[in-house]
């Protein structure tokens, strides 16, 4: 079919690309049938989420924010909410869903990070996750400006912009705490409340939930204190964000709503989060050819340097 990437060539046992390359750790390796994944109509799989996810934070977009980012495996979160896992010890169900994951961050104390991503699967369908500012334990207060001396749109002000700004002319008074921004390409938000809307946007306020009680408890065990991760000490927003208009996109919108995000993490002080223009559809759907080809590149180099 037109616009399909071009089939992976190459004897059968080559047909495989490691990223990132020895001896770094967390290494994946993207196989041939994960390719097929990539063709026009296909949905994308984790092996596909993951690849492009740490390719985006070691490589695509790099630098500060990238520093300052944590994501998770796309495995992370379907571990987090298993239904039956036995231990010794009677566990609290926040406690015991910690325990299935309490290795996974052994080596990064998220809570020094901005930004977690947390890619999420649930029934063949991918969305996003986002954890702004994890760290922040108490509101924190920002002022910022317009040189122009008009107040600055607030849903456009970003973390880095307030930081940059001078501390003169007129100010407008917000605060930093954290958000939990839950992004998905289905448009719940602008359907009609029905049966399905609606446990599709109590789904959202589960799949938030679940996370913040792995914080909560990920704070104990790191920081050795008590905390609460509530509706009371955090916000959350369904984000108004560019949505599919198929059924077989979503994980590329999730993709993509990363890396905007890294590109530009924009912080919003009112809710819900608009950004029904963050990017333009065409974006996305040369994202499939733009992956295949970027293994293609991967596969080529790392064959040419055995």
């Amino acid at each position: 079919p037109v616009g399909r990437p071009p089939r992976w060539s190459g004897p059968m046992g080559c047909c495989s690309s490691t990223y990132p390359a020895a001896p770094c750790k967390g290494r994946i390796t993207v196989a041939k049938e994960d390719l097929a994944c990539l063709g026009d109509g296909e949905f994308l799989n984790d092996v596909i989420i993951d690849f492009y996810l740490k390719y985006l934070l070691l490589e695509g977009v790099g630098g500060l924010v990238a520093e300052r980012s944590h994501i998770f495996s796309s495995f992370f979160y379907k571990q987090l909410t298993l239904l039956t896992v036995c231990f010794s010890v009677p566990l609290s169900d926040r406690h015991t869903r910690h325990q299935r994951v309490k290795t996974w961050t052994r080596h990064v104390d998220i809570f020094t990070k901005d930004f977690l991503f947390v890619p999420v699967n649930q029934e063949a369908h991918w969305f996003l996750v986002v954890i702004c500012f994890p760290g922040l334990e108490d509101v924190h207060h920002k002022r910022f400006q317009n040189p122009t001396g008009k107040p600055l749109p607030i849903h456009l002000v970003t973390f880095w912009q307030l930081e940059c700004l001078p501390a003169s002319a007129v100010f407008t008074r917000t605060s930093l705490i954290i958000t939990g921004l839950f992004l998905d390409s289905l448009l719940f938000y602008a359907l009609p409340l029905n049966e399905f809307t609606l446990l599709a946007n109590q789904g959202s306020v589960v799949y938030q939930i679940v996370v913040f009680s792995y914080l909560q408890v990920e704070w104990e065990v790191r920081r050795g204190t008590p905390r609460l991760f509530t509706p009371d000490s955090m916000r959350s927003s369904n984000c108004r964000v560019p949505l599919q208009d198929n059924s077989s996109d979503c994980g590329l919108y999730l993709l993509q709503y990363s890396e905007s995000f890294l590109q530009n993490p924009v912080v919003h002080f009112d809710l819900p989060v608009r950004l029904e223009s963050w990017f333009p559809r065409q974006r996305v759907r040369q994202k499939r050819k733009e992956i295949h080809s970027l293994i293609m590149r991967m596969h080529q180099s790392q064959n040419t340097s055995r």
